[in-house]
């Protein structure tokens, strides 16, 4: 047995608590947590500490990635990854014909708005949209070969992914297995698992954008929770 230590992060094994099925085997996160703890009450006589009542164990573990897949995200919400979703769109559209411009399907009517070219968020030409076709009140607002910019909101269902973080939504109880590797004084090698029987993502995201500095990163807080059958967590060798 002897000393080991350990510096490799591990792989998460993600399953569906209700049913055991596979929801994510991880292989990309940076830093893996946990943090358990399960403090003692004491009853005091003359003020010293004499008896001690141990209170149920409680913790949390989280992942914090850099690379990672849609699934990853679908956590915070209820594990489905939609295929559908409301786009907002802004493009540049070159008239045809005078008067009118020709959107694509699907563009929603009542969020169409159109500028002249370079005003976009001033004053929209006035006009009325339906189907695929916007009209201008006055016809000479609109010219043939001029490029208008336009905005619209559009439903699109191919090549679309989608979480909703919304409150019709709750994130699913998570089995999970942490796997990783200690190694002795001696060099070798020997598994270590951590088990986690019933965990929840916490209904939190944070998530900033940059063009500088370190990319993107996203950390997913899980409370820890005993199953029903009493378990919490295992720390397991295998040599």
């Amino acid at each position: 047995m002897g000393n080991k230590a350990n510096r490799q992060c591990a792989k998460v094994d993600i399953r569906e608590l209700k049913t055991m099925a596979p929801f994510l085997y991880f292989v990309t996160a940076n830093t893996v947590g946990l943090d358990l703890s399960g403090d003692t009450v004491y009853a005091k006589a003359m003020g010293a500490n004499k008896i001690g009542f141990d209170n149920p164990w409680d913790g949390s573990f989280s992942i914090e990635a850099q690379v990672f897949p849609m699934e990853y995200l679908a956590m915070l919400s209820d594990g489905v990854i939609e295929d559908s979703a409301v786009d907002a769109v802004r493009e540049e559209i070159k008239a045809t014909t005078a008067g009118t411009l020709t959107l694509p399907t699907g563009a929603k009517t009542g969020t169409v708005y159109v500028y002249n070219e370079g005003e976009w968020g001033g004053t929209p030409i006035e006009g009325t949209f339906s189907e695929t076709t916007f009209t201008a009140k006055t016809a000479d607002d609109i010219s043939v070969d001029s490029t208008y910019e336009v905005g619209y909101l559009i439903t699109k269902t191919t090549g679309v992914r989608k979480v909703s973080l919304n409150n019709k939504k709750a994130p699913q109880d998570y089995y999970v297995t942490l796997l990783t590797n200690d190694k002795d004084e001696d060099g070798a090698i020997t598994a270590k698992k951590y088990t986690i029987y019933k965990c929840k993502p916490k209904r939190t995201f944070s998530v900033s954008h940059s063009s500088d500095g370190d990319p993107m990163s996203v950390k997913i807080d899980f409370q820890a929770l005993e199953d029903k059958n009493g378990n919490f967590v295992d720390i397991t060798e295998v040599e």
